[in-house]
């Protein structure tokens, strides 16, 4: 008589939103990596599912949206409660802030693994200073066995700010995909729409992401026109794109039509061919307010870009200042349009930052080495 095969352990992903960004492509890029002999994988987003979900390859993982009305989540919980009890999951990992309150019915629905992931800053914190997301963080902490930060900064702000202990705390970095992100070859055709053809005397500088507050596209732009105003004769080579939709792009668009430079810049929205658009630039910025650990800076290294980013989160732990690109102060304008005329005064320079991030990101950030890292976590925890 055949016996029943066992199943792989579940490990169920809970974000607030199923959606374009940082976090969720790294989830998404964890759950398509890992062995299927290894986890089974199901993802609920407190709020809504999109079509971001599509990005997920592997067939047996399920999406659940729970459609969280603004506020505290505590009206979930029966319903969170009786999800666990449906598909018993081995490990439930929550990720950042606006997830962590589902700990709590995880302890009550006695969860073997119960881990949670700090990914970046809140918008209400961007230095980690405010002492009332410290106290939130502390009042779940009991019910989360183990931590991951994806970045040194944000271990040091669980372990000193909210005095969560060390061994409680595992650092994670995120990984990229160096075969689907990698240098433009001279054979590859313009994305469709792009402006600019690339290899044609122009240096493009861009950036890609949401754009919302926080990412500040706004200061790329008034960086932009900064250094237009100051060496006009950079017009003839020097453009400007930003990829990506949001709140924010109404207000770069006008800055720059008012500056009288759109004609040099291309806004075209959010774009399915984000690493053929990446590969055509030759200057990636980050000008962020705050991030984690950016998933757009290891993309653009794995293009083989330099990286000009603000000092901010981990940013200065993914590009090697002087290096592989170069480190600007947060909120400077100045700085960040200094920085971009050294780099379009200079290709040569700019290629060769370009092909020390190329080596850092498949040295130091791939997906083998993230995956093998949470896979290790994952099965410490469950043999625990």
């Amino acid at each position: 008589m055949s016996s029943t095969p066992t199943l792989p352990p579940l490990v169920m992903h809970v974000l607030h939103r199923l959606d374009t960004g940082g976090l969720e492509n790294g989830v998404v890029n964890l759950i398509n990596r890992m062995p299927p002999s290894a986890f089974r994988h199901m993802v609920v987003a407190l709020t809504e599912v999109t079509e971001f979900r599509r990005r997920i390859t592997r067939p047996d993982v399920p999406c659940i949206a729970l459609h969280k009305p603004p506020g505290h989540g505590w009206n979930l919980y029966p319903r969170f409660w009786r999800l666990l009890r449906e598909h018993r999951p081995a490990i439930v990992h929550t990720r950042n802030l606006a997830a962590l309150e589902m700990q709590v019915p995880c302890w009550a629905a006695r969860v073997p693994a119960r881990i949670h992931g700090e990914h970046g800053r809140d918008i209400g914190d961007l230095d980690g200073s405010n002492p009332h997301y410290q106290r939130i963080r502390r009042l779940y902490s009991p019910f989360v066995q183990r931590y991951v930060a994806l970045s040194q900064d944000l271990q040091g702000y669980l372990l000193q700010r909210v005095g969560l202990r060390g061994e409680r705390v595992v650092q994670i970095y995120n990984g990229v995909d160096t075969t689907r992100f990698r240098p433009r070859s001279a054979a590859e055709a313009t994305p469709e729409g792009l402006p600019f053809a690339p290899d044609q005397g122009l240096c493009l500088v861009g950036t890609v992401g949401r754009m919302q507050a926080v990412k500040n596209q706004l200061l790329l732009a008034r960086a932009f026109v900064r250094l237009l105003r100051e060496q006009p004769s950079l017009a003839q080579t020097l453009r400007l794109v930003v990829v990506g939709d949001g709140p924010e792009r109404a207000a770069v668009a006008a800055l720059l039509a008012e500056s009288g430079v759109a004609h040099l810049c291309w806004l075209p929205g959010e774009r399915s061919d984000v690493p053929a658009l990446m590969r055509s630039l030759d200057v990636f910025v980050l000008p962020s307010l705050a991030e984690g650990i950016s998933n757009t800076i290891l993309e653009a290294m794995a293009c083989g870009l330099p990286v000009v980013a603000t000092r901010v989160g981990g940013n200065a732990e993914l590009v090697d200042d002087g290096r592989s690109g170069l480190v600007v102060p947060s909120e400077d304008e100045a700085a960040l349009a200094g920085a971009l005329g050294h780099l379009a005064a200079d290709p040569a320079l700019a290629a060769r930052m370009g092909r020390e991030a190329r080596a850092d990101a498949e040295r130091r950030f791939s997906l083998d080495a993230m995956v093998a890292a949470y896979q290790g976590l994952y099965e410490g925890m469950l043999a625990r």
